[in-house]
């Protein structure tokens, strides 16, 4: 099956779910999508065993096993939709918060990453599932992001303060960044490939792959300024647009440096200074129209792909299935206690239990985790970490994703969302 086939399908399958969800679910669509997803996965499970000889679960996993979620998603369509996203961010409102959102991106990361592993590392002994701790931070780091798709996703209907809005968005926008070099950093340490590699130089890889992403994301994004405000014309803008992101992306990959950083730091430019740069409505009304519809159809496919991968890449077992379910319990948990640096910037100021709670149960994860947890080499290991990932982002899509608002409601009313 060709390339061709293969997008044919999934657009196929996506269009119909949308339908689907459009007509009768009413549920936010990226939920819809890892809901209806996962569903039929488990439906196609459930033919096999009634019947193998329909041969739908080898089909599927065939389909599946072609198409590769780690390089599609962090070599490919994660930097088009961190670029969707940070274009249409507020940015003097995420400047407000900004030490807030960079304490979140780097120490809360590294926070939950640590308080996850150690957590996991008992959690597996327990369950008897020999897992070293250096795999569990590793899996601690994968799943530390809040992922700014799932976020982005079901920010818009939250009836909370536009302050909290912006710190939820900036920080899913930022912490990926930082929570794929840790990733990157603690699996060479697992794997070997780094064994001589101190904390302190660590810390450097860490703070050149971040500060050099962002230098890199504002020289490229200020390049693509000049170029669009000399011209007016919506296709040739959009052209431009489309070289920034990808351009930036496979040069920051190049470099050494994190693409999705310059990225998003780069979108961010473009965004504050759009009416600038974009002099007629017609050009500014044809690049939001192209952007939103990539935006919704990467996310239509990536979400569907997530909810897909359940019963084809992921060998379940008993002691991984509880092992998960503890994990779930003990992420929310490590998520509350990554919180003291945003806490502790802000005693004086009240609603900060209101605050607290949204933010604990805003940390979504989503395809990142997957992708990252999909990319470990084979190991005696992967399967209950893929296991625990799994469920880890299953819970807070689906749980979590369709409570936050409910749960915002309750805590905020209607009365002070945009305060």
């Amino acid at each position: 099956m060709g390339p061709f086939d293969l997008a044919a399908i999934l657009l196929t399958l996506a269009a119909a779910f949308g339908f689907i969800n459009y007509k009768w679910l009413k549920l936010p669509s990226t939920i819809a999508l890892f809901f209806e997803g996962l569903a039929l996965a488990l439906l196609v499970s459930g033919a096999d065993l009634v019947s193998a000889s329909l041969g739908v679960g080898n089909w599927l996993r065939h389909l599946i096993q072609q198409i590769s979620l780690p390089a599609i998603l962090l070599d490919g369509i994660l930097s088009l939709l961190l670029y969707a996203a940070a274009v249409n961010e507020d940015l003097c409102a995420l400047l407000k918060r900004k030490w807030t959102v960079l304490a979140l991106a780097t120490v809360g990361v590294l926070l939950f990453t640590g308080l996850m592993g150690l957590g996991l590392h008992v959690i597996f002994t327990l369950v008897g599932i020999e897992v070293p701790l250096i795999w569990c931070l590793v899996l601690g780091a994968a799943v530390a992001p809040t992922d700014p798709v799932a976020v982005h996703g079901i920010l818009g209907r939250l009836p909370v303060p536009d302050s909290l809005r912006s710190v939820i968005s900036g920080e899913s926008l930022f912490n990926d960044g930082a929570g794929v070099v840790l990733f990157v950093t603690l699996l060479h340490l697992a794997t070997g490939s780094d064994q001589d590699l101190t904390v302190g130089e660590a810390a450097l890889d860490f703070l050149k792959e971040a500060l050099g992403g962002a230098a890199l994301g504002f020289v490229c994004g200020w390049i693509a300024y000049q170029a669009k405000r000399r011209v007016d014309e919506s296709v040739v803008e959009l052209t431009i647009s489309l070289a920034l992101v990808l351009g930036t992306y496979s040069l920051a990959n190049r470099l050494g440096l994190s693409g999705p950083i310059a990225v998003v730091v780069a979108g961010l430019l473009i965004g504050s200074t759009t009416e600038r740069h974009v002099r007629s409505d017609e050009s500014r009304r044809d690049l939001r129209v192209v952007w939103t519809m990539i935006d919704a159809v990467l996310n239509s496919l990536l979400f569907l792909l997530v909810g897909l991968e359940a019963t084809v890449v992921i060998a379940w077992s008993w002691p991984a299935l509880l092992a998960a379910a503890l994990a779930v319990p003990l992420a929310l948990a490590a998520r509350l206690l990554s919180l003291t640096p945003a806490l502790l910037m802000h005693m004086g100021q009240t609603g900060k239990a209101s605050a607290l709670v949204i933010l604990t149960w805003a940390g979504l994860r989503g395809g990142i985790a997957v992708a990252l947890v999909l990319s470990l080499p084979e190991s005696p290991y992967r399967d209950p970490i893929l296991a625990v990932c799994y469920v880890a982002v299953a819970f807070s899509i689906l749980v979590q994703g369709l409570t936050l608002e409910p749960i915002g409601r309750r805590l905020y009313g209607g009365s002070q969302a945009g305060r």
